[in-house]
C-alpha cells in the first residue's frame, strides 16, 4: 500500500510509441468536394490466413483476389449519383459532393482499417487524428452485408456519423441502441420470410433444405425460417452452414464441409432449397458442384434453388469459365429496383484509358476481360494485354450487368437522401441568417451530426418519382420482387420477374406468382417439381406422425368410420355436420334424408292394416255381443262391462295408427298417454270382470255377505278407481314436461330420425308401470280364480289372456331400450296391437264361436249345469 501511495512522487520516463504503416489498402477511389460521400463496397476477395493470437498477423495479402467484376456497379452507381447531383442546379448549388470509396475485402480488420481510413487518413494514417480540412466526411454507404455494415457501425457510431447500408438486412435482435446512426436501404427482412413461406406453400413444397452462411444473419434466418416452418407445416429435409471465411490454414476443413453440402444437395427427396448467405456463397456453392460432383452432372443436377435478397448471381474472375447451369430455374428474391435514366449511357463511357484516381479498374477490367493493362503489376500467361476495344456490353451478365441491380439503386437513392437532407440542413440555416449567400467557408462547420433530425423524418421522390420513405425512422418501406433466372451455357443469363412480395397486402396473399413466366430446370421438362417427405394424402385420409421422423414425413390413413378430410394432407379428418353423413370415398358430406314410420313403407303399411283389421275385428265382435244381449252367455259375463272393455280395445288398435305417420306437435303431445290410457281402461275391466268373477262364487255360498258387493257398482268403481289413477299420472306429466316432436341426427348413420321426444322418460315409465301393476293384479286374481266353476270358462280365458298380455310388455322394455329410430316405434306398436289382440282372442272369440257356430250351446241350460 505504501508503495502506491508513493508513485505520484516518482518520475517515470514515458516509453516511446513508433506507429507504423498499417496493412497497405491497394483499392480506393477518392474524388475532392465540399462535402465528400464515403462508400464501402464489397467486391475484392482476398485470402487471409485466420488469426490465432500467437504471433503477430501478417501485413500482406494472400495471393491474388477473387474479383466479384458484377460488384464494380455498386462503385459506377455511387459515382454516378453524386454527378447527376452536383449537375443538378436545384438542390446544393454552389456545393460540390465528393466521394470517398473504399472495399471491405470480405474481412473484419480490413473492414476496419478501411473505415478508419475514409474517417481519417490524408497523406498518414493516424487514428483519431484529422488534419485534412479539405475532406469534409457527410456520411457512409455501405456495406453488402450486415457484418460489413456492424463492423463500420462500430467506429461511426463515437463521431455520428450517418451511415446508410445498401445491401444488408437488420437482424430483429439487435437493438437500435447498438447501432444508433444507421439507415437500412432496404425493406424490412420479415417480409421476405413471409414472401419464402408463401411460395413454398404456393407450390407445395412442404420438404426443403436450408444452406445458411455460418454467422449471424445464418443464425437469424434459421431462427426465423423454423419457427415460421412450424407454424405453416413445412420442414426442413437438412440445414447446412456454409463457411463465411474460407482460410488457406483451414483448407481440409472446409472440403470436408463442402462434401457435407454436396451430400445433402444431391438427396433425390429434396429437391427445393433456400440458400440465405451473400453473393459469395453462389461463388462457395459453385465450387463445391465443380469440384465434387461428375463433370457430366454440373448441368443435370435439376434442383430449385430460392435465393434470399442479399445474394446475387454472379460469377468470380478465377470461375467465370465454369457452367453454372445448375443454376437455371432459380427464384430469387431482390429488393426493388428501376432503371435510371442515364446510366446505361454513363457505362459507355467506361473504357480505356479510364481516370486515374479509380483504384479498382484496373483490378475489375482484368479480370472481367482476361487480359492485362500496360501498367499492371501481373502479367498474363498468354501475355494478351488489353486493347482498349473491349466493351462492357458484351460481358456476360453474371460478370457484369449494364441493367441497375438492386443494391445498386439502393445506392444511387442513398446518395440521393443525403443530399436532400444536406440541402435541407442548409435551407434551416439560410431561414435564419441567409446562409446560402455566404461563401463556402461560412458552411465549413456543418456536422455530420446535423443531418440525423433530417434523414430520420425523410420523404421525397427521387429523379424517377418514386417516393422514398423510411419506416420506423431508420428502414425503407417497399417489398421485393420474385426474379425467375434462366442460366445459358455461354455463362449469360436473364432474369424474368415474375411476382412479388407486397407486405401491405392481406394476410395470405403477400406474393403474387406468374407461374406461366416460370421456365424450370431444363431437366425437369417444365414440369413442377415436387419437394416432398412422401406423397400427398388424398382427401379421405389423413396424417399420421412417423415416429423418428420429422413431422412433415408421415403416413397416409383412412379417415375413420363417419369422418371425412376433403383436402389433401389433413392433419386429421372431421365428422360432418350432424344433417349429413360422409360418402363411400370418406372425401365428402352427403345430405340425410328425413326419416319416420311412414303410411307408404312396407312396414308402416302393414301395421296399419294390422290395426285397421283389429279394429274392424273389435267391431265385429262389439256387434255380434250387442246383437246377442240377451243371450245367456253375454249376461253371465257382465254385458256392460264387456261393451266398455270392447270399446276400451277398439280405442287401443286405433291409437297404434298415431304413431305411423310424420310425428307433428299433436301427435306427440297425445299418443303416449292415449295409449296409456286406453290400456289402463282395458286392464281395469279385465281387473273388475275377474273379480267379479271371484266374488260371484264366494256370494253362492249360504251366508255370505259378499253378495252385497257383487253388482255393477263394484265394476264401475274398480274401471274409474283404475282409469283416474293413469289419467293422473298423464296429467302431471302432460303439465309438466310433455313430448315434443324431434330430430334425432345420431341414431342412424343415414337418416335423421324424426320422432317423438318423451319430455320426461320418467313419466313414461310411471305409466308403463302402472300399467304394469294392474296387469299383475289382473293376472294373480284370474290365476287363483280359474279353477272356480264359473259358466264358460271365463276364469280360466282371462288368465291366458293376461299372460300374453305380460309377456308382450315384459319383452317389449328390452327391445325397446335396444332399439332406434322407426324401429323402435315399429315395436312399440307391435306391442299394443299383439298385446290387445291377446286380450281380443282369449276373452271374446271363444264366446263368438259358442255365439255364431254353437249357439245350442248358449242356452239357460248349459249355463246352470257348467255352474253345477
Amino acid at each position: 500500500m505504501f508503495f502506491f501511495l508513493l508513485l505520484p512522487f516518482f518520475r517515470v520516463k514515458s516509453l516511446p510509441c513508433h506507429l507504423g504503416e498499417p496493412v497497405p489498402v491497394p483499392n480506393e477511389w477518392y474524388q475532392q468536394g465540399d462535402f465528400v460521400i464515403g462508400g464501402m463496397v464489397s467486391m475484392a476477395n482476398y485470402q487471409f490466413n485466420e488469426v490465432s493470437f500467437q504471433q503477430h498477423p501478417s501485413l500482406e495479402y494472400f495471393g491474388h483476389p477473387d474479383v466479384l467484376t458484377k460488384f464494380y456497379q455498386h462503385i459506377l452507381s455511387l459515382v454516378f449519383a453524386v454527378k447527376k447531383i452536383n449537375e443538378n442546379p436545384k438542390i446544393l448549388s454552389n456545393v460540390t459532393l465528393g466521394f470517398y470509396i473504399h472495399d471491405s475485402y470480405y474481412n473484419a480488420i480490413m473492414t476496419y482499417r478501411t473505415t478508419l481510413d475514409l474517417l481519417f487518413r490524408s497523406e498518414r494514417f493516424v487514428p483519431n487524428y484529422k488534419c485534412d480540412t479539405r475532406k469534409n466526411l457527410i456520411s457512409i454507404i455501405g456495406g453488402l452485408s450486415f457484418g460489413t455494415s456492424s463492423y463500420i457501425a462500430d467506429l461511426v457510431k463515437f463521431y455520428k456519423i450517418p451511415q446508410l447500408t445498401y445491401g444488408s438486412f437488420t437482424p430483429q435482435d439487435v437493438h437500435s441502441t447498438e447501432i444508433p446512426f444507421y439507415y437500412a436501404m432496404v425493406p424490412n427482412e420479415s417480409s421476405q420470410y413471409i414472401g419464402i413461406i408463401r411460395l413454398l406453400q404456393h407450390f407445395g413444397w412442404r420438404c426443403v433444405g436450408l444452406l445458411a452462411i455460418d454467422n449471424s444473419q445464418g443464425d437469424h434466418f434459421l431462427q426465423s425460417m423454423e419457427s415460421l416452418f412450424s407454424q405453416h407445416g413445412i420442414c426442413s429435409a437438412s440445414t447446412e452452414r456454409i463457411p463465411f471465411l474460407t482460410y488457406w490454414d483451414k483448407i481440409f476443413e472446409m472440403v470436408q464441409k463442402g462434401r457435407n453440402i454436396y451430400k445433402n444437395i444431391i438427396d433425390e427427396k429434396t429437391n427445393t432449397f433456400i440458400i440465405c448467405g451473400e453473393s459469395l456463397t453462389i461463388a462457395w456453392l459453385t465450387d463445391i458442384i465443380f469440384w465434387l460432383g461428375p463433370i457430366h452432372e454440373h448441368s443435370s443436377l435439376g434442383k430449385v434453388w430460392i435465393m434470399t435478397a442479399q445474394m446475387d448471381y454472379l460469377l468470380t474472375g478465377m470461375n467465370k469459365k465454369w457452367d453454372r447451369r445448375f443454376f437455371d430455374g432459380a427464384i430469387c428474391f431482390k429488393v426493388y429496383s428501376k432503371e435510371i435514366p442515364g446510366f446505361k449511357e454513363f457505362l459507355k463511357f467506361i473504357k480505356l484509358p479510364w481516370i486515374q484516381g479509380d483504384g479498382f479498374f484496373s483490378l475489375f477490367w482484368e479480370q472481367v476481360f482476361d487480359c492485362s493493362l500496360p501498367s499492371s503489376s501481373l502479367t498474363k500467361l498468354d501475355n494478351r494485354f488489353c486493347t482498349g476495344q473491349e466493351r462492357l456490353e458484351d460481358i456476360p451478365g453474371a460478370l457484369f450487368e449494364v441493367e441497375m441491380s438492386g443494391p445498386s439503386y439502393s445506392i444511387y437513392n442513398a446518395a440521393s437522401v443525403l443530399a436532400q437532407a444536406l440541402h435541407a440542413l442548409f435551407l434551416l440555416r439560410s431561414n435564419r441568417r441567409h446562409f446560402l449567400r455566404h461563401k463556402l467557408s461560412e458552411y465549413e462547420d456543418s456536422q455530420p451530426w446535423q443531418l440525423h433530425q433530417f434523414l430520420k423524418g425523410m420523404k421525397f421522390n427521387n429523379s424517377l418519382g418514386e417516393t422514398l420513405t423510411f419506416y420506423d425512422q431508420k428502414k425503407m418501406e417497399g417489398g421485393f420482387d420474385i426474379i425467375n433466372i434462366v442460366v445459358f451455357p455461354n455463362s449469360t443469363f436473364q432474369r424474368h420477374k415474375i411476382g412479388k412480395v407486397d407486405p401491405d397486402a392481406l394476410k395470405g396473399k403477400e406474393i403474387v406468382i406468374n407461374e406461366d413466366m416460370i421456365v424450370w430446370h431444363r431437366s425437369l421438362n417444365q414440369v413442377l417439381p415436387i419437394s416432398l417427405c412422401n406423397e400427398h394424402c388424398l382427401p379421405g385420409y389423413q396424417k399420421r406422425k412417423n415416429e423418428g421422423k420429422k413431422f412433415c414425413c408421415y403416413d397416409c390413413v383412412e379417415c375413420p368410420e363417419g369422418k371425412i378430410s376433403k383436402e389433401i394432407d389433413t392433419v386429421a379428418c372431421f365428422q360432418c355436420p350432424d344433417d349429413q353423413y360422409a360418402n363411400y370415398k370418406k372425401d365428402g358430406c352427403i345430405m340425410k334424408t328425413i326419416s319416420f314410420l311412414s303410411y307408404e313403407e312396407p312396414l308402416g303399411l302393414s301395421l296399419a292394416t294390422v290395426a285397421t283389421l283389429f279394429v274392424l275385428t273389435t267391431i265385429w265382435v262389439l256387434g255380434i255381443f250387442i246383437k246377442h244381449k240377451d243371450s245367456p252367455i253375454v249376461k253371465a259375463n257382465n254385458r256392460d262391462l264387456t261393451y266398455i272393455l270392447l270399446i276400451s280395445l277398439f280405442l287401443c288398435f286405433f291409437c297404434s295408427l298415431l304413431f305411423i305417420g310424420q310425428p307433428g306437435r299433436v301427435t306427440c303431445l297425445f299418443r303416449q298417454s292415449a295409449f296409456g290410457l286406453t290400456f289402463s281402461l282395458s286392464i281395469s275391466c279385465v281387473l273388475a270382470k275377474t273379480i267379479l268373477v271371484s266374488l260371484a262364487f264366494k256370494a253362492t255360498k249360504p251366508g255370505s255377505q259378499i253378495r252385497t258387493w257383487v253388482g255393477k257398482r263394484l265394476a264401475v268403481s274398480i274401471v274409474l278407481l283404475c282409469s283416474l289413477l293413469q289419467a293422473s299420472i298423464c296429467i302431471v306429466w302432460l303439465s309438466t314436461s310433455p313430448p315434443f316432436p324431434e330430430l334425432d341426427m345420431h341414431s342412424t348413420t343415414e337418416e335423421m330420425v324424426l320422432q317423438c321426444n318423451e319430455g320426461s322418460v320418467f313419466m313414461f315409465y310411471c305409466v308403463l308401470s302402472y300399467m304394469a301393476l294392474l296387469s299383475l293384479a289382473s293376472f294373480i286374481v284370474a290365476f287363483q280364480a280359474r279353477k272356480l266353476p264359473d259358466s264358460f270358462n271365463e276364469a280360466k280365458f282371462i288368465t291366458f289372456s293376461m299372460f300374453a298380455f305380460c309377456s308382450v310388455w315384459v319383452s317389449f322394455v328390452p327391445t325397446y331400450l335396444s332399439t332406434r329410430g322407426k324401429a323402435m316405434v315399429a315395436v312399440e306398436i307391435f306391442s299394443i296391437l299383439s298385446s290387445s289382440a291377446g286380450l281380443l282372442g282369449c276373452i271374446f272369440f271363444p264366446k263368438c264361436y259358442i255365439i255364431v257356430f254353437r249357439p245350442d250351446l248358449n242356452s239357460k241350460e248349459q249355463l246352470i249345469r257348467r255352474h253345477v
